[in-house]
């Protein structure tokens, strides 16, 4: 499939709320969320989102989770190519009790070789479906500097400056990544490990 068929494609989905399986609570208090995120444990899913007493309990879609971990495996790959250094942290739990926030990304990393870093640098969500908390309000208090929104096949970027996101055209940390053209590889026909040889052939040619 062309890359500009694909986005058309992409653009033209309906992300009402039938994609993820989502529901949002109000009147949760901290302890409350603290609680459920015991229960669950370690894994992954459900994901949950807590913003000033309002819960989000989200369980991603089949969909969902293909894209952003074909978004995780394409960034990994371009950072291997050009020898940037970086950690993938995946779904880490991120919180501050004072700010009444906590959230988990789809995929997040840290750059360089910090042992214990305290909060990812880069933070990746798939909006598949609409209706949720702004995940930028809850990222912004978390110190979280970049986060990139993938939606209708499209990635944009959104950079922490002092209180406030602002969307960007290109990366803060993979300021020579081409997001639109990392974009065009997710869509590709399976298997994934197809798109990924695409995409690390494309980026060898052209450093040729």
């Amino acid at each position: 499939m062309g890359t500009r068929r694909a986005i058309q494609r992409l653009e033209a989905a309906d992300d009402s709320p039938h994609e993820d399986h989502f529901v949002v609570i109000h009147d949760v208090t901290w302890k409350d969320y603290e609680r459920l995120l015991a229960i669950r444990g370690e894994r992954a899913v459900p994901r949950l989102t807590y913003l000033e007493g309002v819960l989000e309990i989200m369980s991603p879609a089949r969909s969902h989770e293909l894209i952003k971990s074909v978004i995780g495996c394409l960034v990994e790959t371009w950072c291997l190519e050009h020898d940037v250094v970086f950690s993938p942290y995946g779904s880490w739990t991120l919180k501050k009790r004072k700010e009444e926030r906590g959230a988990e990304a789809d995929e997040c990393y840290v750059f360089g070789d910090a042992l214990e870093p305290e909060r990812p640098d880069l933070a990746i969500e798939v909006l598949w479906t609409s209706g949720r908390i702004d995940k930028l309000e809850v990222y912004r208090k978390l110190g979280v500097r970049e986060v990139w929104y993938w939606r209708k096949g499209r990635i944009t970027p959104y950079v922490l400056r002092g209180e406030r996101y602002r969307a960007a055209t290109k990366s803060k940390f993979l300021p020579h990544l081409d997001l639109e053209e990392l974009a065009s590889f997710i869509d590709h026909a399976p298997p994934v490990s197809a798109a990924i040889r695409a995409y690390r052939d494309r980026l060898r040619k052209r450093a040729r």
